[in-house]
């Protein structure tokens, strides 16, 4: 029985990685002397933006190309993508009033993740939320606390994430993924990876959460 329902953020609970793209490319352009390509900003994804700035700007930027990330990012946010994803709001809702426990689980750091949380009005609406590092993924880890911090086992736990490495991640910590395809076109790229848990709409997912949830408290 799941008991506890971890979510990513990005391409997950709202369509904000075309916006956290072009925010890292216009904040560190002045400081990588170029404008880095699309591929090159997603290499750098799994680490937060801290961790991301590092790997193309030199230490003596850095903190300025940090500081400007967040004002464009901000700025961007509410005209590229000021709500999350139609019908999330309502199927995280139900989940709590099933008995589940809702998390979210995110590889942002701090700041822009209260950024993204304000603006679609979600700062509430989890009971834990783990932010993301400068220097490596620590999904995995941050989904074995969670089993430590709530006396979990890891078939009660699932995580909803939309890209392979948090496939990759949900498997070390031997925890089931549900890859979200309802933002993306590399479905076929999760398939090869996630096949039979793969879904390509919010209310799919709910379907299926709600085949394997009887409420906690009954």
């Amino acid at each position: 029985m799941i008991k506890l329902v971890a979510f990513d953020l990005d391409g997950t609970i709202g369509d904000t990685l075309p916006m956290c793209i072009q925010a890292f490319k216009e904040a560190t352009q002045p400081y990588a002397g170029r404008e880095l390509s699309d591929e090159e900003v997603v290499q750098t994804f799994g680490l937060n933006e801290e961790g991301m700035i590092r790997c193309v700007v030199d230490e003596a930027y850095q903190q300025q190309a940090l500081h400007d990330f967040y004002v464009i990012y901000e700025t961007l946010h509410k005209t590229m993508c000021p709500k999350p994803f139609e019908g999330i709001r309502e199927l995280i809702t139900l989940l709590k009033q099933k008995g589940i426990i809702v998390v979210l689980i995110t590889g942002k750091g701090a700041k822009s993740c209260d950024i993204t949380l304000r603006q679609f009005s979600m700062e509430s609406c989890f009971a834990k939320v783990v932010i993301g590092n400068a220097e490596r993924n620590v999904k995995s880890e941050a989904l074995e606390e969670l089993l430590h911090t709530y006396h979990l086992s890891a078939d009660e736990i699932v995580y909803i994430g939309d890209t392979v490495s948090d496939i990759k991640e949900c498997q070390k910590a031997n925890v089931k993924c549900l890859s979200a395809a309802w933002s993306i076109s590399q479905s076929e790229t999760l398939e090869s990876h996630n096949a039979k848990n793969v879904f390509y709409s919010i209310s799919s997912i709910s379907g299926f959460l709600l085949s394997r949830i009887r409420e906690i408290f009954d």
